[in-house]
């Protein structure tokens, strides 16, 4: 490869436009690598210019680096022009929300959104400090926001950061508005160009206050003996998540005390998502030291929520997303006051959910991937999830996914099981005996040559295995669903991560609970095989 004059003029025009100074020297400098006959630095040169960010499942995201490709001051000045461009094309005026995590370059990126949005005349309200994701989503819809922008990349690994966008009613942006707020951006002139304002104002405590009752209102029951052991994984989720479950009655919550404290650096996991394997070995270690009743992982913004639980064996396991969800979603229909409630989750989750809402005489939806889907499933919603640790219990409020109000829930339910001698195994064991035994599992690949994953994808669709029913879900999305008898498998790219992900489901009748799990559990190591050896040919 070699410095092309088309990559060597953009990437000066984009270092005379950047207003940072030190993103200025930092793309100068791998230019001047590149200019010298340096392979790697062209090479990187060549990915930080091959940009713009896009809106992906959760708004953007990238490394946080200088040039078109990454998360920086330029960018997100451009993104933020852009949006307000389209927002008053739209008609919206009023006021954004703006938050931020305390990732790297968080706090900067905030004060350039801000900056930004006031100057373009909107009313603008900041947080004050690093707080989680559904906080904003709270204020924007609570106080019928014409947006809300949070900075943060979520789960993703610490080298990132990222820019999520709630429209009015507190929902994620959904097509057309991304594809056409990026065309805005595109319009937007040099970073150097937009006009700036500090005339914003701070949201008062509050105001952030009003989230932490609504989240503390949330609990059916009266019991409030559980001891609980929480991370919030290095995140921002700790203090708010603490806070919210004394205020609901909870208060015999431990700690880890090596992840209590925001730190982008993310120094004892790798990958700061309660999915991975060994991301949550702290917090079970805790719980089990501490004798807790329940564990408690939220992720970095605090929108996710996993739970663990103590096996019959007295060993701790973290439970599987689909199993939260079922979990939280029976515990919603048991107690909703709605008289005709909707529960929702998506195509690649556990079919379980819609049995139980048969069960409750409730109406049942499943939608494409992403809460920005799940929220918009249909009037009278009253519960969400997504496989993916995302829970929506109280969408009045919280139009998206919400890993506090969902831990505060878990703990109503846990405690409530306690009080009765049961525990959320034993929850778990009934719905499998009232609606047949479902387990789930996921074969995830993760790739640094993205272009792998769409070949992939084009060859699945090109020699789909024998014994299944084939459904290609293109163009609404990039999804091929596999079925048969009692299996069903769906596989599709990630929307925030490199990776390609298939999802498994065996079903299994329950006469004895004990014979169907072995059944069940073998079907489900064969078909994980089977999907793995088909997707690493």
């Amino acid at each position: 490869m070699t410095l092309t004059p088309a990559l060597r003029d953009a990437t000066f025009r984009w270092i005379a436009d950047d207003p940072s100074p030190a993103a200025r020297a930092e793309l100068q400098g791998v230019l001047a690598r590149a200019m010298g006959g340096d392979a790697t630095a062209l090479d990187d040169l060549a990915d930080r210019m091959a940009g713009p960010l896009t809106f992906g499942t959760a708004g953007l995201r990238g490394p946080v680096r200088a040039g078109s490709n990454g998360m920086n001051r330029a960018v997100v000045v451009r993104t933020t022009a852009g949006l307000a461009a389209w927002l008053k094309a739209n008609g919206e005026t009023g006021t954004v929300f703006v938050g931020r995590d305390a990732r790297h370059g968080s706090e900067e990126f905030c004060t350039a959104a801000a900056s930004v949005l006031a100057g373009a005349g909107f009313t603008v309200r900041v947080l004050p400090g690093p707080l989680p994701t559904p906080v904003l989503a709270f204020l924007v819809r609570t106080h019928n926001a014409a947006a809300g922008v949070q900075i943060t990349a979520s789960h993703n690994p610490p080298a990132d950061n990222g820019y999520k966008l709630y429209l009015r009613g507190g929902g994620q942006i959904v097509p057309p508005a991304d594809r056409e707020i990026e065309a805005a951006i595109a319009r937007v002139p040099a970073a150097v160009s937009v006009p700036l304002s500090d005339d914003w104002l701070p949201v008062s405590d509050a105001e952030v206050d009003e989230y932490l009752e609504r989240v503390a209102s949330l609990p059916r029951g009266t019991s409030r003996d559980l001891r609980v052991a929480l991370t919030p994984m290095h995140g921002v989720g700790g203090q708010t998540a603490v806070e919210a479950l004394r205020r609901a009655g909870f208060t015999d919550v431990r700690v880890v005390r090596e992840q209590a404290v925001p730190d982008p650096g993310f120094p004892t996991v790798s990958f700061p998502n309660p999915e991975e394997p060994g991301a949550a070995d702290r917090l079970l270690a805790l719980a089990a030291a501490e004798d807790a009743d329940l564990a408690i992982a939220l992720d970095p913004d605090a929108d996710r929520c996993a739970l663990g639980v103590r096996e019959r064996d007295g060993s701790w396991r973290m439970l599987r997303g689909d199993e939260t969800g079922v979990l939280l979603g029976s515990l919603v229909l048991s107690t909703v006051d709605s008289p005709d409630p909707l529960v929702a989750t998506t195509i690649v989750s556990s079919s379980l959910l819609k049995s139980i809402a048969a069960g409750y005489g409730a109406r049942y939806a499943e939608t494409l991937t992403g809460f920005k889907w799940l929220v918009r499933a249909g009037e009278g919603l009253v519960f969400a999830y997504e496989e993916a640790l995302g829970n929506c219990v109280d969408p009045q409020y919280v139009n998206d996914k919400d890993g506090i109000s969902a831990a505060v829930l878990a703990c109503d339910l846990a405690a409530g099981l306690k009080a009765s001698g049961r525990t959320l195994l034993d929850a778990l064991d009934q719905l499998a005996v009232d609606h047949g035994l479902h387990l789930t599992d996921q074969v995830s690949l993760r790739f640094t040559d993205l272009s792998r994953i769409g070949a992939l994808m084009t060859w699945l669709r090109r020699n789909p295995p024998e014994g299944f029913a084939f459904e290609d879900l293109l163009p609404e999305a990039d999804v091929v669903r596999l079925t048969a008898d009692g299996v069903r498998v769906v596989v599709r790219p990630s929307g925030t991560e490199p990776k390609l992900k298939a999802y498994l489901e065996v079903v299994e009748p329950v006469d004895d609970l004990a014979a169907a799990r072995a059944r069940g559990t073998e079907r489900l190591a064969a078909l994980r095989t089977q999907v793995a050896e088909l997707l690493t040919r």
